[in-house]
């Protein structure tokens, strides 16, 4: 995984072919009526004068046909976003070989790490039809980014360098240059994340709810049947290209929203004007629609072994592979395993801003994390929940990642309740009270409460195993279970005590890979929301860090940037990272449980060109998007190759 530049700048041979003047479209079934009847123009019309054009051949999958529906499940209906992910359509994107590709683009031209040139792909139109230009970069950084009614806190922290923000030229309908005077090291990786910051907007549509362009007066009683509070809030709202919850906003992604917001059944239908084309002419997606219904994931299982999905993947554990195997023959489909790409697939979250002074101060000790780590059992967890394939290791950077160091994966991850008890009993926590459970010096019993969000059984199985083992070193576990937004705002206003989640979404790094989840950089990261809202808000809210080994790894972390650290010290990328990594081992921010386990995939036997392995990974990856859904196909017949060995 080496998203290596400038190599990464330009389409390689696995993706392209001859030039577009040999291309010839082919007609997609589904929209030959629309053709026909005029409402809508022939795919020679609707193509890019030089659009994407994809070898599956040479990527070894096999070249597909039109047609079809998958069917899938989601758990809320706000998670029509993961259509975005999945989709993943971006500006530059990775790969199957984790290198980064021009995708929406044509081309980037890289200067230093300090300029950057997009080239725009002539005749690119939104889903609408309109022309996507260089036109939707403006009105995003003059209109929205730097206007402070939309934009509060001003451009988002990827556009500032040093504290100042790009020089932004549009050359002309379809080159536009960003310039920043330092280096910007993370820009394009940052626009091919699961989630980019999208630095574009239909400017067409939106303009419709800006004061700069519309009558604002004309749009009061829109924003009273709103229930907005002005024209901003209107705006805002309407302004969902992630949400992916406005289906009159225009997307450049493979399958357009055509349901609305709130509901239990959604239709993603194919975008007409899609930048990308196999070699036999066909646009893709291949797939015409996707099939997204709301259930609880408890129910999962049962619905697949009904019949009732196509692919599934997110909201699958692997408690539930005896289950979905038992179905896999009489509705034809496959359970995959696909390794997750998180650097821990449990992990406890100590809030170090908790707003109980006593208990934000044992857990801002090291030797308090360590014991928490080397009272957890993982030999246990591991074969209870994943019959022993997920890896027994704390949280730190996955064996397929080049920064990976097998001391640090293992510190502090060997049960070791003797050791445990010791670093408690030298905190002076050696208090019990007559059930064993140790006391905190104003009397309170040492009991942690861990919220979750309840998305994934085997979170609240594994804190069920831990109880055990805490137990025996004096602390009680109260497991909470909560929604995830209910979760996060109360992490983020210090009422966690404590959380789990998953670790690090960047399990597998390379150097050259921004390490922000490292370092207290967002207010979203549960072991230090304050601190991170403080470097997110440009020190505006929440509070600076005060714990030195926090503000050592802030210090690296500007130092991957800058390639210095404060006192001028030289740092390479790959030093930066490695430090980091130390001090996370050393530090025990992170308490990983369990790492790689098992992702349980289900696949259609007739849907083609799914990897039967492939790494489940949100970043990089965006789970399904770096393996190209707009390429799955559905074939006539099942496919002979699907099960597993």
């Amino acid at each position: 995984m080496t998203p290596a530049f400038p190599k990464a700048l330009a389409l390689s041979a696995l993706l392209l072919t001859s030039p577009a003047a040999a291309f010839s479209p082919v007609e997609t079934p589904m929209l030959e009526a629309q053709v026909a009847a005029g409402t809508l123009p022939p795919v020679a019309e609707r193509a890019p004068a030089d659009p994407l054009i994809v070898d599956l051949a040479a990527k070894g999958r096999e070249p597909g046909q039109h047609g079809g529906t998958v069917r899938t499940l989601i758990s809320k209906s706000k998670n029509i976003r993961y259509m975005v992910v999945w989709g993943y359509a971006r500006l530059v994107g990775y790969d199957e070989s984790y290198d980064l590709v021009p995708d929406l683009l044509e081309d980037v031209a890289v200067e230093d790490d300090r300029v950057f040139t997009f080239t725009l792909r002539e005749g690119h139109r939104w889903s609408d039809g309109h022309p996507f230009t260089t036109e939707d970069f403006r009105y995003w950084w003059e209109d929205v980014a730097n206007n402070p009614q939309l934009s509060p806190t001003g451009p988002p922290a990827l556009m500032i360098v040093d504290g100042k923000p790009p020089v932004v030229t549009v050359l002309d309908e379809t080159r536009i240059r960003f310039e920043w005077e330092g280096r910007n090291p993370d820009f394009l990786a940052s626009l091919a994340a699961a989630r980019p910051p999208f630095i574009y907007r239909p400017a067409h549509y939106l303009r419709n709810y800006h004061a700069a362009y519309a009558d604002v007066a004309a749009l009061q009683p829109l924003i009273e049947k709103k229930k907005m509070r002005n024209w901003a809030q209107l705006h805002n709202r309407y302004d969902n290209l992630y949400k992916n919850d406005n289906p009159d906003l225009p997307t450049l992604q493979p399958w357009v929203n055509m349901t609305g917001k709130k509901g239990q059944h959604f239709v993603m239908s194919r975008n007409p004007y899609y930048h990308r084309f196999d070699t036999n002419g066909r646009q893709l997606p291949y797939i015409d629609v996707f099939d997204m219904r709301v259930a609880a994931s408890s129910l999962f299982p049962a619905k697949v072994m009904v019949g009732e999905v196509d692919l599934l993947a997110r909201g699958l554990g692997f408690s539930g592979v005896p289950l979905l195997k038992r179905g896999e023959k009489m509705e034809g489909y496959d359970t995959r395993l696909w390794p997750t790409g998180a650097s821990s697939h449990i992990a406890l979250f100590p809030n170090l801003n908790y707003h109980d002074e006593a208990w934000r101060e044992l857990m801002r000790e090291r030797d308090f994390r360590r014991a928490l780590s080397l009272g957890i059992d993982r030999r246990i967890v591991n074969r209870t929940l994943y019959f022993g394939l997920a890896k027994e290791i704390g949280n730190s950077a996955l064996e397929s990642s080049p920064l990976y160091d097998a001391a640090n994966a293992r510190a502090f991850s060997e049960y070791d309740p003797e050791e445990a008890n010791r670093l408690l009993d030298g905190l002076g926590l050696s208090e019990r009270r007559g059930d064993g459970i140790r006391l905190l010096p104003d009397g309170r019993p040492l009991e942690i409460v861990i919220e979750t969000a309840g998305e994934r059984a085997e979170e609240v199985d594994a804190l069920e195993l831990i109880t055990e083992t805490w137990r025996e070193i004096g602390i009680k576990l109260l497991a909470r279970p909560s929604d995830r937004d209910i979760l996060r705002n109360r992490s983020y206003a210090g009422q966690t005590m404590m959380t789990v989640w998953t670790g690090w979404d960047l399990g597998v790094p390379t150097a050259d890979l921004a390490p922000e989840e490292l370092a207290p950089t967002r207010q979203s990261t549960l072991i230090w929301p304050k601190w991170g809202q403080h470097y997110q808000t440009k020190g505006s809210m929440g509070a600076a860090p005060d714990l030195p080994a926090a503000q050592e790894l802030l210090a690296l972390y500007n130092a991957w940037r800058t390639g210095a650290m404060p006192g001028g010290e030289t740092v390479s990328r790959r030093e930066a990272w490695e430090r980091m990594l130390d001090i996370h081992a050393e530090e025990q921010f992170i308490i990983g449980v369990v790492a790689q386990a098992p992702q349980p995939v289900v696949v259609n036997d007739r849907l083609r060109n799914v990897p039967k392995i492939g790494l489940y990974a949100w970043d990089p990856g965006a789970q399904f998007g770096v393996h190209r859904m707009d390429e799955f196909w559905f074939a006539d017949g099942p496919d002979e190759t699907a099960s597993l060995e």
